[in-house]
Parts: C-alpha cells; sequence; structure tokens
C-alpha cells in the first residue's frame, strides 16, 4: 500500500496542532545523554518536535529545558549565563528558573513588577538511565515509564548514540515492526559467522512463520525459525523497540529527521545488585551516579 501525500503529512508531521505532533506530545522523549550536561557545559541546544529548545542545569544543580530564544530580544539562550536560580540570557540578564518564571529583568526600575508577565516555554525533564526525557504535552504530567533494562538494578548499562536519521520518525518507528528486512539488509552484518547463497533473498529462507500481534503498549513482531527458534520484539508505541538485551529509542527531532540511540543492559553473572539502596558509608555505588557511557555507533538502523 502507497500512502497519498496527506496520509503521509498525517502520520509524519511534528509540530504543534498537527494530529502526530499533538500525539507524539503525550509522551516522554529522550533530548540529552545526561553527561552532557556539566559544570564546564550547562547548557546544550536540542530540537524535538520541530522545537527549538535548550537544556541547561543550574547552580543548584536543577536541569530545565527552555525554548532556545529569549523572549526580550531573541538571544539564544544556549550562550545564557547559568546561575542557582536558573539560567540569564547573556544579552540583557533575564532571568528565568526551571519552571520558565522569570526572576529579574535588570534594566527595569527596581519597584517593576514586569517580570512577572513574562513566561517562557519550558517543559519538565526527569533523569532516568543516564538519558534527559522531557515531556512536552498538557498537564497533568505523566510518569515517566520505567521500563526494564532502563529501570532494573541488577546489571550495567552502555548508551550508544547514532548519526541522526535523515527520516521521519513513523519511518523509523515502522523499521521496528519490519519482520523481514534482518534477513536481507543485515545479512553482510560483519558478527555474521555465515554468508547467504543468494543475496537477493538472505536469509528469508530461515524463517517459518512470521505474524504479529496487538499490547496495551504497542505490538509483539513474532518470528519462527525452521530450527525451532521463536523471536519476540515488542515494538513500544509510539518510538521504542525492545531487543533481547537493550531498548532502542528514537527521538522525532522534526518532520525529517530522527534521533536514535539504544540502551543496552548487561545482567550481573550472580545477580547482585548494582543499587542495592544505600552504600556502607551512605552513598550511592559510583554504578548509580554513573550508569552509562556514550560512544559513537556505525549502524543507524
Amino acid at each position: 500500500m502507497v500512502l497519498t501525500r496527506e496520509q503521509n503529512e498525517l502520520l509524519t508531521q511534528t509540530g504543534r496542532g498537527t494530529p502526530a505532533g499533538e500525539l507524539l506530545r503525550r509522551y516522554w522523549h529522550p533530548v540529552a545523554v545526561a553527561r552532557e550536561l556539566d559544570d564546564e557545559n550547562p547548557t546544550k541546544f536540542v530540537r524535538v518536535l520541530g522545537e527549538d529548545l535548550v537544556l541547561f542545569r543550574d547552580k543548584s544543580a536543577r536541569v530545565g529545558l527552555i525554548q532556545d530564544h529569549c523572549p526580550h530580544r531573541g538571544a539564544s539562550l544556549l550562550y545564557g549565563r547559568v546561575e542557582e536560580r536558573g539560567i540569564a540570557c547573556a544579552y540583557h540578564g533575564w532571568l528565568y528558573d526551571t519552571e520558565g518564571n522569570c526572576l529579574e529583568t535588570p534594566a527595569e526600575p527596581a519597584e517593576s513588577r514586569f517580570h512577572l508577565t513574562v513566561k517562557p516555554a519550558t517543559y519538565p525533564v526527569r533523569k532516568l538511565a543516564g538519558l534527559y526525557w522531557a515531556y512536552l504535552g498538557p498537564s497533568p504530567v505523566p510518569a515517566l515509564p520505567k521500563f526494564d533494562v532502563l529501570a532494573r538494578p541488577d546489571g550495567h548499562r552502555r548508551i550508544s548514540v547514532y548519526p541522526h536519521l535523515d527520516c521521519n520518525w513513523f519511518a523509523a518507528a515502522e523499521n521496528a515492526v519490519d519482520s523481514w528486512h534482518l534477513q536481507i539488509l543485515h545479512q553482510d552484518s560483519p558478527f555474521s559467522r555465515r554468508r547467504p547463497a543468494n543475496t537477493t533473498r538472505g536469509f528469508v529462507a530461515d524463517i517459518k512463520a512470521s505474524e504479529y500481534y496487538l499490547l496495551p503498549h504497542g505490538i509483539m513482531k513474532k518470528r519462527t525459525y525452521w530450527d525451532g527458534t521463536v523471536d519476540e520484539h515488542p515494538m513500544i508505541f509510539p518510538t521504542h523497540l525492545r531487543t533481547r538485551n537493550s531498548i532502542w529509542l528514537r527521538t522525532p527531532i522534526d518532520d525529517t529527521h530522527t534521533w536514535h540511540i539504544t540502551v543496552g543492559f548487561q545482567r550481573n553473572e550472580n545477580g547482585q545488585l548494582v543499587d542495592p539502596g544505600r552504600g556502607a558509608r551512605g552513598q550511592l555505588p559510583r554504578a548509580v551516579q554513573e550508569p552509562a557511557r556514550c560512544r559513537p555507533s556505525l549502524h543507524p538502523l
């Protein structure tokens, strides 16, 4: 089936007021690796669902996500100076906290209440599994889902960051429930120990049956191989794919680009908990404080 232009736009446009854009704003999306924000680099530009935003951490260790352009004269808050109470625009010093409240407008008279009328767009941010997640939708703010590999404490996680995909979010999500491309597209994977006799068909003949069924949280993709192996991967609506030992996360950047990362999980052989609660001296173990590593990846799909 080939979609019409109107059908394609209905599914792929992510801006405010579009059907898909409003739907996607009802979910949490990863927007940055947590280690990217530190004392030396307290701000980061991010583009999510067609919105230009700045992620920042103030000197009180609070993290916020605010519109890129200051409401005053449009200067980019990427260059803002972080302070204990928030981020101050580098141009005229207008100070904003993580909730979007304007706390100061230095050039105004001392008795001015003008700052109370200023309210830039800001969004809730949460930290989970070494990532910062953002919610761009309406209130009430839902809980951030703590899927197993993102939250379980009996192993270690590793974050893999891929180059931006030059495609819309729906194309990436559709790939997650495509049962057949694995046997054709990835037939010459460097990790494969065999090569197909026919490169057109790849390893399609390995599959005995392919099926799908709906779950409360998405779609289960099931492959049954002739050797008896059964492979099941849930596609968690709208953008995640849970594989054998990792979760693939895709954040819509705009209508034509998607951010793709994976969080891999390795269980400790003895089942020991990484976060048993508190360490012997009342401190969280280092593995909990810094649970993930960022590395480049070669294969975008």
